[in-house]
Order: structure tokens, then C-alpha cells, then sequence
């Protein structure tokens, strides 16, 4: 059993119920560490509440150990008892099912790998649609500027909005704009494999086109 000047002070006494008594639940320095990193990252699991220890309101729970073994259906004061036991958190991983499934696990860890798969999910899917803004008398640094900026967009899982606007008589030489557009294309393509998944069209403000990573 850890030595107890590496836990804290909770309730273990009334499961589900809050309690002036106290019990020792498993949260080490590290862990500060871990929430710190977790309290910057806004995604979905930090909305919903995490039950862990005591918080857990049910009565029973269907309880996997450390090593991801089925122990099967105990009562919480069971699944809190064997958590002391072994040093680890009793974490509640789902919500709608009864009895809830529960896991032995080290809680800062845990929230540090809730984490770490929401963010690799998120650039799995990829974020929105970003633009990159074009003028017809676009220099030639300044166009390699725009290509290392939508580079940086695509490597993201992004999708770029080429625009290319035009002002006046600019809009009478729109052969010319779609030639630069075109040249914009091929610069990109040195630095990454690009996809036109849409053509360039014309819009009130000029033309536009939208490219993605192949």
C-alpha cells in the first residue's frame, strides 16, 4: 500500500453521499501537473463531469482493475476499498449505463490521456475552413508568404479558401487574376500535395477557389 503522505484528504465512508469524515483518496503532486495540462485543453471531455472515488453515486458498479480485467459487478465500497488497496482512483467511464462501468486508474494520468485523445482526434478530423487572401498586384515574396501560411493550414487537416480580389478595372483582366491564382496552385504544390476541391469561381469581390491536402 502507497505510503500516505502521498495521498489526500477525501470521504470513502458514505459512497455517493458528501461527508465530514475523512478517508485518503490517491492525488500526488504530479497530478497537478496533469490538471494544469488538462485545464488548458477545450474539448469535450472537460465539459462533462468525471466522476471519480466517492463522486460516484451509484450503489454497484461493473468494475475493470488496472490491468483492464473484467472484475465484474461489486458494490462501490468493494470497488473503493480494492482502489485503496492498490494505490489507484475508482473513475466512472460512462454515464447512461447501469450499473455504470468503472476502472482502477491513476486520475491524473487518466485526464492526461482523455487529453491526448481528444486533441488527436481533433487533427484526425481537422479543424474548419481558413483563408488566404490574394491581391492582383500580389509580388512574388508575397505570394511565398501566402504559400507557407496555407501550408501551415493544410498540415492542420484545414481546408484553404483561395481569394483573389480584384478592384475596378482589375476585374476587366480576370485571365490575368486566374493565371496568378493557377501560379499560387503550383507554388503550394512544392511544399505540399494539394487538391483543387473546388475551381476557381468568380464572386462580387474578385475569384475564389478552395484547395485541401491530398
Amino acid at each position: 500500500m502507497p505510503n500516505s503522505h502521498l495521498f489526500s484528504k477525501t470521504n470513502w465512508d458514505t459512497p455517493g453521499e458528501e461527508s465530514s469524515k475523512s478517508f485518503w483518496t490517491r492525488v500526488q503532486p504530479r497530478h497537478l501537473h496533469c490538471f494544469a495540462k488538462a485545464s488548458q485543453c477545450k474539448h469535450t471531455f472537460l465539459q462533462k463531469r468525471i466522476f471519480v472515488n466517492n463522486q460516484i453515486r451509484a450503489r454497484e458498479v461493473r468494475l475493470i482493475d488496472e490491468k483492464g480485467i473484467q472484475v465484474g459487478v461489486v458494490s462501490l465500497e468493494a470497488a473503493l476499498s480494492l482502489a485503496k488497496e492498490r494505490g489507484y482512483d475508482v473513475i466512472q467511464v460512462t454515464e447512461k449505463v447501469e450499473p455504470p462501468v468503472c476502472k482502477l486508474a491513476d486520475y491524473g494520468k487518466y485526464l492526461y490521456q482523455q487529453g491526448k485523445k481528444e486533441r488527436q482526434y481533433k487533427k484526425q478530423q481537422g479543424g474548419g475552413l481558413k483563408e488566404v487572401r490574394l491581391t492582383f498586384n500580389i509580388s512574388l515574396h508575397d505570394m511565398e508568404t501566402r504559400a507557407k501560411q496555407a501550408e501551415k493550414f493544410l498540415l492542420k487537416g484545414d481546408r484553404v479558401r483561395v481569394a483573389l480580389r480584384l478592384r475596378g478595372r482589375e476585374k476587366a483582366l480576370k485571365n490575368f487574376a486566374k493565371d496568378k491564382a493557377e501560379k499560387f496552385v503550383e507554388m503550394l504544390n512544392h511544399k505540399i500535395p494539394v487538391k483543387v476541391e473546388r475551381g476557381l469561381q468568380e464572386e462580387p469581390r474578385g475569384l475564389a477557389m478552395l484547395i485541401t491536402k491530398q
